[in-house]
């Protein structure tokens, strides 16, 4: 489902200008920019500190019928190349790159001779050392956009942020008057819940507790199925 908060930060970008959303995971940060990466007409550059992330997006788009693509050390010199290449010639809107990609010569060259459209910050937080995860190859960002032809829209993403990791977003960045979007972090899925149980009954309610779990989850046919 797309929640509003979705839907108004996909707006954001459209109407071409810089943002940073904090919102939790699970509130929908990849749609946000997903959604208008394929609506602008360049490519959508996502810089990404992890190769699993990188993988799991690339496959969820592919499952829906969108062909992005990754660039990382799993992949050969010649396997990059031919993506890089596929990308200049429009088969790729989203690519995906490890922040340290953007100190490559080969890849500088790339982008100095594409259409970049917009720059999307994942794992924001990454570039600021009050925060946990600090990345020095995200400091890097800045120098790479300040290279390209023009400057595209720039995005940041983050579960997480203090006000010190949010200034420092804004500023190494150099975001550009952005429209700061910072979503609560109540989850209404989730909740605490303790029982006080004992002797005969333990087993039938974690019998009750479990199948309450699997209707939620849409699993019972599932069970149904394996206690035949």
């Amino acid at each position: 489902m797309i929640r509003f908060e979705m839907v108004r930060k996909k707006s954001l970008i459209l109407f071409w200008r810089d943002a940073l959303a904090i919102m939790p995971t699970g509130a929908g940060k990849f749609v946000c920019y997903q959604v208008p990466a394929l609506l602008l007409s360049g490519i959508t550059l996502v810089i990404s500190p992890l190769i699993s992330l990188m993988q799991d997006q690339v496959q969820a788009l592919n499952d829906v019928g969108i062909a992005p693509a990754f660039i990382n050390s799993s992949l050969t010199e010649a396997q990059i190349s031919k993506a890089l290449d596929m990308a200049l010639k429009g088969t790729y809107k989203i690519l995906y790159v490890a922040p340290e990609r953007l100190e490559n010569a080969g890849f500088l060259q790339f982008a100095l001779h594409a259409e970049i459209s917009m720059v999307t910050v994942d794992e924001a937080h990454c570039i600021s050392q009050w925060g946990q995860n600090f990345r020095p190859s995200y400091l890097k960002i800045v120098d790479f956009l300040e290279q390209l032809p023009s400057r595209p829209i720039v995005s940041a993403f983050t579960a997480t942020a203090t006000k010190e990791v949010k200034a420092d977003i804004e500023c190494i960045l150099k975001l550009d008057c952005p429209k700061v979007v910072v979503t609560g972090f109540d989850r209404e899925n989730l909740y605490y819940s303790v029982e006080h149980i004992t002797g005969k009954h333990k087993d039938d309610f974690i019998i009750c507790l479990w199948f309450q779990v699997l209707v939620k989850t849409n699993l019972t046919n599932m069970v149904n199925v394996l206690l035949r």
